[in-house]
């Protein structure tokens, strides 16, 4: 049983989520931008349920039938909460996606993280106004 097997989907959701926001601080910063307030609004633009249900449409044909597997055991996860204007459906596809980036960092397997992270957000990163 690997580290990531012992959670259950909204728990390794819950450490995806961080090691998504710090995927994209970290690449926010790469960019020389240095207003704290600018960075955290354009953060925003990838840490929604929207962004996180359309990231992982990007790379969902790439993922392999076990990746595929973490992400439906996060996304089918019974969730309490009911996110304020967002639409469930991309609310469970990012909880998914967050589900297998979580599973991915706990089972040590970043650079994986990274590649399908950087797959991802490829366009939204590309499409950035900083100016």
């Amino acid at each position: 049983m690997t580290e990531g097997d012992k959670y259950t989907g909204k728990a390794l959701a819950y450490v995806g989520d961080a090691v998504i926001e710090l995927f994209v601080r970290e690449n926010l910063l790469k960019t020389g931008i240095t207003d704290t307030g600018r960075l955290s609004a354009l953060a925003l633009r990838f840490v929604t349920a929207t962004a996180q249900s359309e990231a992982f449409g990007c790379v969902e044909a790439s993922l392999t039938e076990n990746e595929l597997d973490i992400y439906r055991r996060g996304r089918n996860s019974d969730l309490s909460h009911h996110p304020k204007r967002q639409k469930m459906t991309d609310y469970h596809r990012a909880t998914g996606f967050e589900a297998l980036i979580g599973y991915l960092y706990l089972n040590g397997e970043h650079e994986r993280a990274v590649e399908i992270l950087t797959a991802a957000y490829e366009k939204i990163f590309g499409d950035l106004q900083f100016t």
